[in-house]
């Protein structure tokens, strides 16, 4: 099969005879590059060092993880490019492992026994539709939304079948850059015209984007109602619930969410937290539990987990358990970053659960310093830690810990969540004297990275914002200025690749954290002015 000459394969299968048989019929289908790993955390170490343009994966791994969670972790962390076709393949025939691979997106999902001929039909058509949107996914992948939008309207006239597929893109795309009016008509015409359930969700998205939640709700729980399966409707609309402080609400969705789909670990995590924060711990311990236990073989476990876990346990009066997570996060987790900030936060909620006071001083004299070094720690967990302090008379600890926390809040709301935890200790004056202390010095911190880019210092300037970055990387503020300052060395001192793709990351960290910025078009704007006098971005067009 000549198109598939040059195309690179990773097969992702745990049992060697079953590897050779997949790699001797890629061999007759004429694909030659192929790789191997026989387990998820040495297949991410392949797709980490190198890209494919096809995918292969068995759902039964050996080694705890299964071919679901590693797609869920290629996903989330953008391990695999936009134009990667991942196949999953397996005999399973369960529904809730189809269905939580399914709305991961695989290209495709191969029932075992299949055929050379079988496995050359799907890979053909995929093939085919990865080569007609190929000129969209080159501008994504340099963050040049508008030509993608503009490639997707072109891929409507060039390839009539693949038309719903554009526009949903399209639609997509105007979500990303923050244009929520733009993406509705699109879905709405896409429903008007085929009735198609997602298109409704893509509506009730839009709303939900402008913070017209109470209509995106109407929307939502019709989905749901209409149809029982559909996991990304019981999501959003659980997001809905959380948004106008509906936990309760929010909970019951996302249980229900799990029954149809109950592999998905972020799923699970976030029905944990919800839970926790209504007060439920029955059901926060189930979700929690599957949660450390899911991700205990992935690359990207999360030490936090663990501490929810102890958290709720502590709450639900379990200091066994407790005690025996704390454990089991020190021995599999040993070593990992925020281990020793999670395990002694973990510790302080145990000894101030069973009242031992000389462990509980050490525990929290111990997390205050492991904190000092952490990156990436929770904002909740820190404010855990503040709260213990203050209630063990370690003022000036809990003060250094919520002066982070601020700096690095992502909105007004996470600065009052902040605060609150002084005012319930009684400091509401030193709170009021922290928030603005902290506002005022990420104020002078981007005085000075905008004031070294004025006197032409870009790369200080680059320098300045990217340490900032790293010690705030929650602060839409900081790293807003941080692609500014990127923007302007890369418009005035040339291209450098390495830049491109930081800038990239940043402008996505902005449309993330603060999604409704009205200063973020003109940042996109300048991106795209960067981009074009670079010619960057327009490869497919060359070609």
């Amino acid at each position: 099969m000549n198109e598939l000459d040059g195309l690179s394969a990773l097969i992702i299968e745990p049992h060697s005879g079953m590897r050779a048989s997949i790699h001797n019929m890629l061999n007759l289908c004429g694909l030659t590059k192929i790789d191997h790993s026989a387990s998820s955390n040495n297949a991410i170490k392949h797709v980490g060092t190198k890209s494919f343009d096809l995918i292969l994966c068995e759902y039964d791994l050996d080694g705890g993880q299964d071919g679901q969670q590693l797609l869920e972790d290629l996903r989330h962390h953008n391990l695999i490019s936009l134009s990667t076709m991942f196949f999953m393949v397996t005999a399973e025939g369960n529904y809730g492992k189809v269905v939580s691979a399914a709305e991961l997106a695989p290209t495709d999902y191969i029932l075992k026994p299949f055929t050379a001929d079988r496995l050359l039909e799907r890979i053909a058509r995929a093939l085919e539709k990865r080569n007609a949107f190929m000129p969209v996914y080159e501008c994504m992948d340099v963050g040049n939304q508008r030509d993608a939008i503009v490639a997707c309207i072109e891929g409507v006239r060039n390839h009539a079948r693949y038309a719903i597929d554009f526009m949903r893109l399209r639609a997509e795309l105007h979500m990303l850059i923050g244009e929520p009016a733009e993406a509705e008509p699109i879905y709405q015409q896409l429903y008007d015209a085929k009735s198609i359930a997602w298109a409704r969700l893509g509506v009730a998205k839009t709303l939900f984007m402008r913070e017209r939640y109470s209509e995106a709700q109407t929307i939502l729980e019709a989905l749901v109602e209409s149809n029982k399966k559909f996991v990304d409707a019981y999501d959003w609309l659980a997001k809905t619930h959380a948004a106008i402080g509906e936990l309760q609400k929010s909970q019951v969705v996302l249980s229900d969410a799990v029954t149809v789909s109950p592999h998905a670990v972020r799923r699970l995590r976030k029905l944990g937290e919800v839970a926790l924060e209504a007060g439920d711990t029955e059901v926060a311990e189930k979700a929690l539990k599957q949660v450390v236990s899911k991700a205990k073989y992935s690359e990207f476990r999360d030490p936090e987990d663990h501490v929810k876990l102890v958290q709720t346990l502590v709450r639900k009066g379990d200091p066994v358990q407790a005690a025996a997570v704390i454990r089991d996060l020190e021995k599999s987790m040993g070593g990992q970053k925020n281990t020793a900030a999670c395990s002694a936060i973990s510790s302080a909620m145990l000894h101030e659960y069973t009242g031992n006071e000389e462990r509980l001083g050490e525990a929290l004299a111990s997390a205050l310093l492991a904190c000092k070094d952490s990156v990436g720690l929770s904002a909740e967990l820190k404010l855990e830690l503040a709260r213990n302090c203050l209630q063990n008379k370690m003022e000036a600890g809990a003060a250094e810990v919520i002066r982070d926390v601020m700096r690095d809040a992502p909105n007004n709301a996470a600065v009052a969540k902040a605060m609150n935890v002084f005012e319930a200790a009684g400091h509401a004056e030193l709170a009021l004297n922290i928030a603005q202390e902290s506002r005022q010095q990420v104020i002078d911190l981007v005085a000075t990275g905008a004031a070294k880019a004025k006197e032409g210092d870009y790369r200080g300037a680059v320098s300045l914002m990217t340490e900032a970055v790293n010690k705030l990387p929650n602060n839409p503020q900081v790293v807003f200025n941080a692609a500014v300052a990127v923007l302007k060395c890369l418009e005035n001192l040339g291209w450098d690749d390495r830049l491109g793709q930081y800038a990239l990351s940043l402008i996505a960290t902005v449309r993330r954290l603060d999604p409704t910025n009205a200063k973020l078009p003109a940042l996109a704007g300048l991106h795209q002015q960067i981009l074009k006098k670079y010619d960057k971005g327009l490869r497919s067009k060359k070609a």
